[in-house]
């Protein structure tokens, strides 16, 4: 037991007493490891990810989505544009546990295999929305002047529009719809968002010392944009992103409900709602595709939520 020393500035009835300094222990906790390695912020982000059951919970369900999408004929064999007229409305049975629809149509089939067009929408349609947004926005932030204002400005244009009525607007105009005129109309009118966001995380990155000391070292500014800057603020991008997918594949389903999405010829979840919307009071034929697009959007929101939460240093303290 270290003796302890009475403070001599302090008042009567207010004394402090402190150990000397040679004999206080220090304990293992206030020793620094030298020898641990240093963590990244994408490290710790994953390690919060693995503990988070929101995070585990939406990936399982992305993945097998993405399982479905990509390999239907695992989970039934049935052809989902075949219909004929004499198993109208069948109840389900005898390898068919949906049922079918009025036009005679699988119903399980056709939710199985419409999962292809929605999931196809939505990833190209996020793919070139981080592409063009991405690529814009940070060009913007890290060059500033006239880049900055341009972008900016033709940035603000396209953000007036709502995506949803301009979409709808364009896709009228187009006689060919496809996966492909889908995703281009979606990240056309959509890619502001992700310029803002990029633009951002690069105005914040390249002030950082990092930054400064590559300058000095001699490396260009394309590269130092390229190597350190983009790796850095990537962060906030992949967050919108994750969200957006679920985004555009609401979109995706609206248009095809609205008749001005993908064509008849497409299986998909949207057109199988269209389709069907007459009978939402006599039978459940809705209910399946609706639940499987509620399912997969709600699984990339998740996704999203629980990125955001691992890459936001604040989330982190609390």
């Amino acid at each position: 037991m270290p003796e302890l020393i009475k403070s001599q500035e302090s008042r009567p009835g207010q004394e402090h007493f402190v150990a000397p300094p040679d004999e206080v222990e220090v304990l293992a906790t206030d020793k620094l490891d030298e020898t641990a390695a240093p963590t990244s912020v994408w490290r710790e982000a994953w390690k919060q990810l693995r503990r988070n059951p929101i995070f585990i919970v939406a990936t399982l369900l992305i993945l097998f989505i993405l399982l479905v999408a990509v390999w239907p004929q695992l989970f039934t064999d049935q052809d989902p544009r075949y219909c004929s007229g004499d198993f109208s409305m069948h109840k389900p049975g005898g390898g068919h546990p949906f049922g079918f629809d009025k036009q005679g149509c699988d119903i399980y089939a056709r939710t199985v295999y419409g999962a292809r067009a929605s999931v196809e929408t939505g990833l190209g349609a996020t793919l070139l929305f981080v592409f063009i947004g991405g690529t814009l926005g940070a060009i913007a932030g890290y060059y500033g002047g006239l880049w900055d204002s341009v972008i900016s400005r033709v940035a603000e244009i396209f953000y007036a529009l709502p995506l949803t009525l301009a979409a709808i607007v364009l896709m009228q105009l187009l006689h060919t719809r496809t996966v492909w005129t889908v995703m281009l109309t979606l990240a056309s009118f959509s890619w502001p968002q992700a310029a803002r966001i990029a633009r951002g995380a690069v105005v914040e990155a390249r002030n950082s010392e990092y930054v400064t000391a590559a300058k000095a070292l001699g490396v260009s500014r394309f590269r130092t944009l390229i190597r350190h800057v983009l790796p850095n603020a990537a962060g906030p991008l992949i967050v919108v992103s994750t969200i957006s997918l679920g985004v555009f594949i609401v979109t995706e389903a609206t248009l095809s409900y609205l008749g001005v999405g993908l064509s008849r010829q497409i299986v998909s979840w949207g057109s199988d709602i269209s389709a069907n919307q007459k009978e939402i009071r006599t039978s459940g034929i809705l209910f399946y595709p609706a639940t499987a697009l509620a399912l997969t959007v709600l699984s990339f929101i998740m996704l999203g939520d629980a990125v955001r939460d691992a890459l936001d240093p604040k989330a982190r303290k609390r």
